[in-house]
């Protein structure tokens, strides 16, 4: 069962689910929008190598907007910070944006229970596109989840910022 946009709100006030900035107008029908934070991460290598740290570079997100190559990936991450241990967070794209050829959550959509941090956009340019810091450019449901909650306690909890993949760690 997904969660309607008012009852997001009053799960928020509730403090059953955590969205901070919160803001009314980031309400829609059955999501809340999230907003691009203000950095970018982009690897350095051709080749990524997930049994060894992959070297990346931070990129600031200028006042004027960063524009981002056809066929460019990059990391970005929500402005929001969010989580829940009641609720299971699903992060999409909004539609507006999708239709301007920007993959904003290619995959790995599913926020653990109990995870609680800025999201990380794994974003995928089919043209270019300018990205502007705060733009609405993802959307999170929340979802009710059956059987027995174990929270998460991972290694990307707390996470502020985009977040390089750590896959190399499950190697040692």
């Amino acid at each position: 069962m997904i969660l309607t946009g008012l009852e997001i709100k009053r799960r928020v006030n509730d403090a059953s689910i955590h969205i901070e900035p919160f803001n009314d107008d980031q309400i829609t029908t059955n999501t809340y929008d999230l907003t691009l934070g203000g950095k970018l991460i982009r690897y350095k290598d051709e080749v990524l190598d997930p049994k060894k740290f992959n070297a990346y570079v931070e990129i600031e997100i200028p006042d004027a907007g960063f524009e981002m190559e056809k066929g460019e990936f990059l990391l970005g991450s929500s402005a929001e910070v969010i989580g829940s241990n009641s609720y299971v967070p699903l992060i999409h794209a909004r539609s507006s944006i999708a239709r301007l050829g920007l993959f904003v959550h290619v995959t790995a959509d599913l926020f653990d229970i109990g995870a609680v941090g800025q999201t990380t956009f794994q974003l995928y340019a089919t043209r270019k596109i300018r990205l502007y810091k705060g733009m609405k450019i993802g959307q999170v449901s929340f979802w009710v989840p059956k059987g027995e909650i174990i929270t998460y306690t991972g290694k990307y909890q707390g996470s502020i910022g985009p977040q390089p993949s750590q896959v190399h760690k499950d190697f040692s």
